[in-house]
């Protein structure tokens, strides 16, 4: 059952790193992982934030059941048992206004997902957040329209190939995207492997 994902080893502790550095341990808003995957990062940064609840969550039947596996090998007081969401579902997020949700973690799903995923998730963020609340994203984007590093246009003609829907996203229309949703790019981190931390907070922009 328990799924494994070579690239979490990588990148989990410079995500952390950021994570830390914008989620301070006494808020007492909920952590909301949209896209959790295998679980190996909910077990992996749950623990640093004892504060608050942490609750991953997957579209996927056997990401759901991976992310129980390493939850039950790996207990965590505050890592929740994960809930099935669906970004690209109308009002996906409605179930969870009682969650006092203030912050939003999406780890390599923008381009792994089709548009209508980027466009599902900027409106439950937007929804869901309360003023000043944080969205994180991490992955790969173009920046202008132009891949940042050869190997990110090998992986965007890689995942078009696999599906039309998928590829590495221009950051110029995901931020549009979300400030259409009151969520405004305050910070845009180089990460390894050619990737961005992106760091959207909810404001009275509009």
């Amino acid at each position: 059952m328990k799924k494994h994902a070579p690239a979490t080893i990588n990148n989990r502790k410079p995500i952390l790193e950021v994570l830390k550095s914008i989620i301070a341990n006494n808020d007492t808003g909920n952590i909301l992982e949209v896209a959790s995957g295998t679980g190996e990062h909910s077990i992996f940064f749950a623990p640093h934030f004892p504060q608050q609840k942490w609750i991953p969550s997957d579209q996927n039947p056997e990401s759901i059941a991976s992310i129980k596996a390493w939850r039950e090998e790996y207990p965590c007081a505050n890592l929740q048992s994960p809930l099935m969401i669906d970004v690209m579902e109308s009002d996906w997020y409605l179930s969870l206004k009682t969650e006092k949700i203030s912050t939003i973690i999406c780890i390599n799903m923008i381009h792994i997902a089709p548009w209508e995923a980027c466009l599902g998730l900027m409106e439950g963020a937007g929804d869901l957040l309360p003023l000043n609340g944080i969205l994180y994203l991490y992955g790969a984007y173009k920046l202008n329209n132009q891949h940042t590093a050869p190997s990110n246009e090998e992986f965007d003609y890689y995942l078009r190939s696999q599906n039309p829907a998928w590829g590495v996203r221009n950051l110029e229309d995901v931020e549009k995207v979300a400030n259409k949703y009151q969520l405004e790019l305050e910070q845009k981190i180089a990460m390894p492997a050619n990737n961005f931390s992106l760091i959207f907070r909810k404001t009275n922009i509009n």
